[in-house]
């Protein structure tokens, strides 16, 4: 028996809301919604779906868990995500390596980064 990863659920206050940042930025669909309270999102019918929970929880202050996301063109797709609702943090380049540090619509820290350093 083998386990393997199939989504990643974030509690969130609004999923719609937050599903039309994700949708544009992953260039996602809806594959799953439940009564506006949980929405699947999916880029491909193998990869990874990300869940949007509605939650009334308080958020902690920092994700226990992010998104690490990989491109070759990380400036311009920093750019585009800022441009869709995103909010930058911080870089960070070291050789062979580097990523932008982002913030979802509602304050989900992420990361893209690339192997150029």
């Amino acid at each position: 028996m083998a386990l393997r990863i199939r989504m990643i659920t974030v509690d969130c206050a609004d999923p719609g809301r937050l599903a039309a940042f994700w949708l544009e930025a992953l260039n996602a669909r809806v594959v799953q919604d439940i009564q506006g309270d949980f929405l699947v999102l999916a880029a491909d019918e193998d990869g990874v779906r990300l869940g949007l929970q509605r939650s009334d929880q308080p958020r902690p202050a920092r994700n226990l868990v992010h998104f690490d996301l990989g491109t070759d063109e990380r400036a311009a797709e920093v750019a585009r995500l800022v441009e869709l609702g995103a909010e930058e943090v911080e870089e960070h380049v070291h050789p062979g390596m580097a990523w932008t540090i982002l913030r979802d619509p509602e304050g989900n820290e992420f990361c893209v980064g690339s192997r150029k350093g």
